[in-house]
């Protein structure tokens, strides 16, 4: 899929909008296009190696984000200079096909990008049978609102929605600033960030490689642990999940996209991390 038809997926016309809106748009578009440049020059190296395929799952049997063209376009067009072709399914009958055991050989990886309910697999065994076998699995925000009833998925991700309150400006402190999806020059050790904050259940410190999380609810400030964003390997997949990714403009923002570019190479083995589990070094001083 060309850059040019999926940014046009993600965007209204623009006569249907205020011109205040309009302006606005074209500014976002514009930020857009000068940070892919950005990538594409940064990163023309990465193309020495043949580049992996992955499989951008965004079908929705729940509540479904506006946001999903935009995450579309945007993990489309960081493939370019990140190292991965990107294929889509978007219906049901594309799950039907290319999600099967013998389709899934052709993928390095699968994206469920703002999926939500339980999605129509083939073969759920087969799915994650696949996954451990070194595959990487991409879950973004509502990744975790997926599959609720599926309790071997849930734990293979780690987490699971639980609920959220109003969106809200939150610090999201960095607990490995060397990672790819984190690293200190883009995210410092602290970034605020306005969006949808999730709080999860099932969620075991212990299991994960920490990321991102903040240090007290996002909504009501009591203390405690929140996670965020994390890594964990199981058998020889690799996992990586950042429950941001609710708003729009979440997604056009470059530390975002940095932060899902350097998580999906990691992820597809593009790049090295530290992926030991346990809880943050700020968590158990």
């Amino acid at each position: 899929m060309s850059l040019q038809l999926s940014l046009l997926q993600g965007y209204k016309p623009l006569m249907h909008f205020s011109r205040s809106q309009t302006v606005a748009r074209l500014v976002t578009t514009c930020a857009f296009f000068i940070f892919l440049t950005y990538c594409l020059v940064l990163t023309s190296t990465a193309n020495a190696r043949p580049p992996k395929r992955i499989l951008v799952v965004t079908v929705t049997k729940g509540f479904r984000h506006d946001s999903i063209p935009m995450a579309e376009a945007v993990i489309g067009a960081l493939g370019l200079g990140g190292g991965w072709e990107t294929d889509f399914a978007r219906t049901d009958e594309d799950i039907a096909q290319k999600m099967t055991a013998d389709a899934l050989k052709k993928y390095d990886g699968v994206v469920f990008a703002n999926t939500t309910g339980d999605l129509p697999l083939p073969d759920r065994a087969a799915f994650l049978a696949w996954l451990r076998s070194g595959k990487a699995f991409i879950g973004v925000h509502s990744a975790t609102d997926t599959f609720h009833g599926w309790q071997e998925y849930l734990s293979f991700l780690g987490g699971e929605f639980l609920t959220h309150g109003p969106q809200v400006e939150v610090s999201c402190i960095n607990d490995d600033p060397t990672h790819p999806a984190t690293r200190e020059k883009e995210w410092g050790l602290t970034r605020n960030v306005y969006d949808e904050i999730y709080q999860l259940k099932g969620f075991d410190p212990a299991r994960v490689h920490s990321l991102l999380r903040l240090d007290k609810h996002p909504n009501n400030k009591t203390p405690g642990n929140y996670p965020i964003s994390w890594t964990r390997v199981e058998g020889k997949g690799r996992v990586f999940y950042t429950s941001l990714g609710h708003r729009q403009e979440v997604w056009t923002s470059s530390w975002y996209q940095v932060h899902v570019r350097g998580g999906i190479r990691w992820a597809l083995g593009l790049e090295k991390g530290n992926d030991t589990p346990g809880l943050s070094p700020s968590l158990t001083r």
